[in-house]
């Protein structure tokens, strides 16, 4: 918690966004919300699931299942997928309960604390940017798709998972004059476990059954789980000269 951290140190907060503060995924979720609105059928997206499902399935690790989810991605225009993020973002919180208020509580514990709070996720800056500026977050530390002129080519510079994160939470910290020591990590998955071992105190949220035995061993606090996210409210296809549709076209 704030205050725990030696005095006369600057702490700072890293959450993980995905199943930490938020009760879905946001690479899923959009991508389900992007094949909507690009008219693609609804086993479209199920097939995209499943590729991905299969890949880590067979062992292959989360950095380059998230690099291989940016494969839909080739030749969209960054603008737009901005755009239609936005968009996204404001359908979520009209739902409700999209935000895991357990997190939120202790995000917003750090700030009154007047220690910065950083987000650090294997989601990308697109989809991340709206929930930054709704938390009124200090840093926000993503996967870096690759672009070239403006547009997607279907792969990622930087994938923000498991060391990479720790490797991000550590060169920010010094950046800005953060002891690690006196700062707090949050995750949810065995793969955020070298961010939490990055910084002074871990916080576990959720069952992850591995996170959890660290967590005893190590004196981390827990956190609940977040509940089960809303359904997502999927918009009618808008067959636009800016829209990519299911045969492929896409947008400038």
């Amino acid at each position: 918690m704030p205050g725990d951290a030696p005095a006369g140190t600057a702490g700072a907060a890293f959450f993980d966004v995905d199943g930490t503060l938020t009760t879905g995924t946001t690479l899923f979720r959009f991508l389900e919300y992007r094949f909507a609105v690009e008219g693609r059928p609804p086993q479209a997206y199920t097939q995209e699931r499943q590729r991905l499902r299969a890949m880590t399935e067979a062992g292959v690790c989360r950095s380059r299942t998230n690099r291989a989810y940016f494969a839909s991605y080739a030749r969209l225009s960054v603008s737009w997928v901005t755009e239609l993020a936005e968009e996204w973002f404001r359908h979520e919180l009209e739902s409700e309960g999209f935000l895991h208020d357990s997190a939120v509580a202790a995000l917003r514990r750090h700030q009154a604390a007047g220690e910065p709070v950083v987000l650090v996720s294997g989601s990308f800056p697109a989809l991340l940017a709206p929930l930054a500026r709704l938390l009124e977050v200090d840093a926000v530390l993503a996967t870096e798709p690759e672009t070239v002129l403006g547009h997607y080519t279907g792969d990622a510079a930087v994938t923000m998972i498991g060391g990479t994160k720790a490797d991000a939470v550590r060169s920010w910290s010094a950046e800005h004059g953060i002891d690690p020591a006196a700062a707090t990590a949050y995750g949810d998955h065995a793969s955020d476990l070298p961010m939490l071992r990055a910084t002074g105190r871990g916080v576990v949220v959720g069952g992850d059954r591995e996170l959890r035995a660290i967590a005893a061993r190590e004196g981390w606090r827990l956190l609940p789980a977040p509940p089960p996210a809303p359904p997502l409210r999927l918009p009618e296809p808008r067959w636009t000269a800016r829209t990519p549709l299911a045969a492929g076209r896409r947008p400038a």
